[in-house]
């Protein structure tokens, strides 16, 4: 097993192509998060899928791995996180294969429910991994290219799924993970480290169950209530469930002797500064960009295929400045606090810039994605890397897990809360590029703030360890 403490010296002297293999890991969870939207007529048609049907596909996904993520962290810390690598590529390779033969509705949900407890395993582990294998002053550098992965995976499921269903049936777009999942398997088994926390703790079945449940409940209410109705007995019993059992959890959590989620990383500022700037940042980005697709398609009139073409300068200006190292470095010099304020001042501004500026072309869309870009490049690593940094060592897995729950929650609420506004603008009578535009404008606050908060905090921390 690769010796943890061997992180802070040297690193592991192949940690650039181990990054390199679990980046790939990464990238098919992540592609599989937009690329079925894209095969929803055909789905419908060759399935005979009902629109509730449609909705557990895609549903069945994301309420599981955002469920499982704290989960899927905790034994990653405990059983190895190169242990639950594997686990996670083989069992998304296994779904990914049942949903491509799939030959009715239930069968693809149920696959698609497998896919989301490999995701969740992938998504914890790929980053405990790099931040035991990277030097601490790597570790910026390392992470802004796993964050630029991310971008690469939310631009490219589109188009790799447009470009699939244009020469396959839609089969394809799940099988063509199987080749991933195993070359991804081999390269785990070959190059990967075995790391895991020492102390062995007990592992805390009930906190386990609690997050699950509790964060399951909270998913699946936030992504019913544009459906059903906020105020609908359905949203708000689902609701009351997920406070109930996440306060369970929270008491639980103080309670026990080995908990899952130390409650005391709440405590330090620089823990609460990076989950409200997460938690504000995926707020206003996934609602903003929510809206965008339909601006792309109903407004400027753009096709499915055409319209993920026009939204790849945000991953690319991504990619260009993480994998050139440019946001590594601007971040090492202006320190965690101002890169995440930068970065969402940009981000802000970007939105603001797709909801008002030239509003009758793609003019004012390009400006506004190219400035969301350059923020994600600088924000979302120093904020991932503040979260990681807060956590300790042998607890990596758990922080990651934290991250990725914060984003999904942050993600859901923006798509939730953002689409509202655009209903109730469109209902009072203004036009949908109105609509569109105010939905914009309140992410782009959210995310305003969101970046405020987060450094005022995180720079209070620093003066305090100082």
């Amino acid at each position: 097993m690769y010796n943890m403490s061997a992180s802070t010296s040297s690193g592991h002297p192949q940690r650039w192509l181990i990054l390199g293999v679990i980046c790939l890991a990464q990238l098919t969870v992540l592609l599989d998060n937009t690329v079925l939207n894209v095969a929803i007529p055909s789905l419908t048609r060759e399935l005979h899928a009902a629109t509730s049907d449609i909705q557990w596909m895609i549903n069945a996904y994301s309420l599981v791995q955002s469920g499982l993520l704290l989960t899927a962290g905790s034994a990653a810390d405990r059983y190895g996180r190169k242990k639950m690598l594997v686990a996670g590529l083989a069992l998304f390779g296994t779904g990914s294969l049942v949903a491509g033969l799939a030959g009715s509705t239930g069968q693809l949900i149920a696959a698609r429910a497998g896919m989301g407890i490999g995701g969740a395993l992938l998504m914890t582990t790929t980053l405990a991994v790099a931040m035991q294998i990277f030097t601490p002053e790597e570790q910026p550098k390392s992470i802004a290219i796993w964050s630029a992965v991310n971008a690469l995976g939310f631009a490219g499921g589109p188009l790799i799924g447009g470009f699939v269903l244009n020469h396959f049936w839609w089969g394809a777009i799940f099988l063509i993970n199987i080749p991933v999942a195993v070359l991804g398997t081999v390269a785990v088994v070959a190059l990967v480290p075995e790391s895991k926390n020492p102390r062995g703790d007990r592992p805390d079945l009930l906190g386990a169950l609690l997050s699950t449940l509790g964060m399951a409940s909270l998913v699946y209410a936030i992504i019913s209530g544009p459906v059903h109705g906020w105020t609908s007995p359905r949203v708000l019993a689902l609701a009351a469930v997920a406070v109930v059992v996440l306060s369970l959890f929270a008491w639980w959590e103080g309670r026990v002797a080995e908990p899952m989620l130390d409650l005391h990383f709440f405590r330090d500022r620089r823990s609460t500064g990076s989950v409200a700037g997460v938690v504000l940042l995926m707020f206003g980005m996934g609602g903003a960009l929510f809206l965008l697709t339909q601006h792309l398609q109903s407004v400027l009139g753009y096709g499915p295929l055409e319209a993920g073409l026009r939204t790849a300068p945000l991953a690319l200006t991504v990619v260009l400045l993480n994998f050139t190292g440019l946001s590594a470095k601007c971040s090492g010099r202006l320190g965690a606090p101002a890169s995440i304020a930068l970065g969402m001042v940009l981000m802000s501004a970007g939105l603001v810039a797709i909801a008002e500026v030239d509003s009758g072309g793609y003019a004012g869309t390009l400006l506004g994605l190219l400035l969301i870009g350059a923020g994600c490049a600088v924000a979302n690593p120093a904020m991932a890397h503040a979260i990681m940094s807060a956590i300790p060592p042998e607890r990596a897995g758990v922080g990651a897990g934290l991250n990725g729950t914060l984003a999904e929650f942050g993600n859901g609420l923006g798509v939730a809360v953002l689409g509202a506004v655009l209903s109730s603008s469109v209902a009072s009578g203004r036009s949908l590029s109105a609509g569109l535009g105010a939905g914009q404008l309140v992410g782009a606050v959210a995310v305003l703030l969101g970046g405020l908060l987060a450094a005022v905090l995180l720079r209070r921390a620093e003066r305090v360890a100082a």
